[in-house]
């Protein structure tokens, strides 16, 4: 009788903050948001950022190239990318197309750039979503 009322108080938590049951009751819920991610797959995985609307590029600075000169990773949607190539009448389909619109997109933001390579960003459909082009300036 007296463990059944021990464990109805732990389900309504009517212990006082400060008492051992108290006590006991944070410490298996603290166990459980610190231990449980390393015992259970929940299948989370994160995100891959993607500019939300598609006039961002997303850029981030990967390093120096050997010559010197500054590397960046840019990231553009693919919409953003399709748009420039069919401003300048390329087809994404060839690799020439591609380097245009990529290049056409990057410039205005950048100034002058080589464009070393690029490859797609690809959701869990196997859709291009974006681009990502790693460049030196």
């Amino acid at each position: 009788m007296a463990a059944g009322r021990v464990l109805r108080s732990y389900i309504f938590w009517t212990y006082e903050r400060g008492s051992f049951h108290y006590d006991v009751m944070v410490t298996l819920i603290l166990l459980f948001l610190f231990v449980s991610p390393h015992l259970i797959d929940f299948k989370d995985k994160p995100v891959p950022t993607v500019a939300l609307h598609s006039s961002e590029v997303l850029i981030k600075e990967v390093g120096t190239a050997p010559n010197g000169s500054s590397e960046f990773l840019y990231e553009i949607r693919a919409d953003q990318v399709s748009d420039s190539a069919e401003s300048i009448g390329q087809s994404m389909d060839t690799e020439t197309g591609r380097r245009s619109a990529i290049l056409r997109t990057v410039e205005p933001i950048a100034g002058e750039v080589t464009l070393e390579r690029y490859e797609p960003v690809l959701d869990t459909h196997g859709k291009t979503v974006a681009w990502h082009a790693w460049v030196l300036r």
